[in-house]
Parts: C-alpha cells; structure tokens; sequence
C-alpha cells in the first residue's frame, strides 16, 4: 500500500526513516496508523540472519512518530505555530509481548494521557495481528525549529 500523503506535511521523518505508512483513524486525542515491513528490509540481514526479527526500538520509533504525526494533528486543530517540532523527552514501561517478523503489519495506536504546556503524555500499544507485540507510555514536547 502507498504511505499517507498526508504524513509528509504533519512531520518531518523522511525515507528511509519514516515507520508510518498510513494513518487509519484519528479522533481527538487518539490516533490509529500502520507500518507494512517489508520481507527485504536491509536491517534482517544482520538481526537475526537465520530468524529475522524486527528491533524493539524500530517498533518503539513506529509509536514516537505515531506520536509526532498526533501532536501536529492536535496543533493544527489548536492553530498552533507550525514551526514546531515534537521530540521525545521520556520513555516509561516499554513492554515487549512479541517479536515481529518480516511482512507483517504494525498497527499502532496512540492516546494522550495529558498536556501541560507544550509537554504531551502518551500511551501506545503496537499490535500484530491483534495481538500486542508492544506497550509504551512516552513523553513529547514542541521545541521551535532551526
């Protein structure tokens, strides 16, 4: 499937560093997207070669962009300044329920816990086949570009 056009204007991760594919769905404070792996992603050759897995913070940089894409949707609903990029500031309880393996698909699913100022509160759970492969809580904030 073709990646979102949409992600390309709300953050600024580009290949062959972008983890989101599609956005499913978003509500106010809750955001749904999806990450196809390809079977011949580079990084299978070496982790593992004889049974690829996925690195658990590839799958954790799945949900901080997830995140990413949810604070600039917010901030385009709050007339917030454009100019501002999310980074991550705290990662708590990351939780790795199963492995992920070449061509599988990521759904990952990010809810706002709080806000205060321009620091933002998550949690996420990543699911493979309806079966959670992650759990995360994290912590963003908005610091003015370059």
């Amino acid at each position: 499937m073709p990646i979102d056009t949409r992600i390309a204007t709300l953050i600024p991760h580009r290949e062959p560093f972008l983890w989101v594919d599609r956005i499913i769905s978003e509500q106010p404070g809750t955001i749904i997207t999806e990450k196809d792996i390809p079977e011949d992603l580079d990084i299978f050759r070496g982790h593992y070669p004889n049974m690829p897995i996925l690195p658990g913070v590839l799958l954790c940089e799945a949900v901080f962009q997830s995140g990413a894409l949810l604070i600039s949707l917010m901030n385009s609903t709050n007339k917030s300044n454009p100019s501002h990029l999310p980074l991550i500031t705290k990662i708590n309880s990351a939780r790795f329920k199963r492995p992920v393996y070449p061509g599988e698909t990521l759904q990952i699913e990010v809810t706002l816990k709080e806000s205060v100022s321009s620091a933002h509160f998550f949690k996420a759970t990543v699911r493979v086949h309806n079966k959670t492969a992650l759990r995360i809580e994290f912590a963003a904030t908005s610091i003015k570009q370059r």
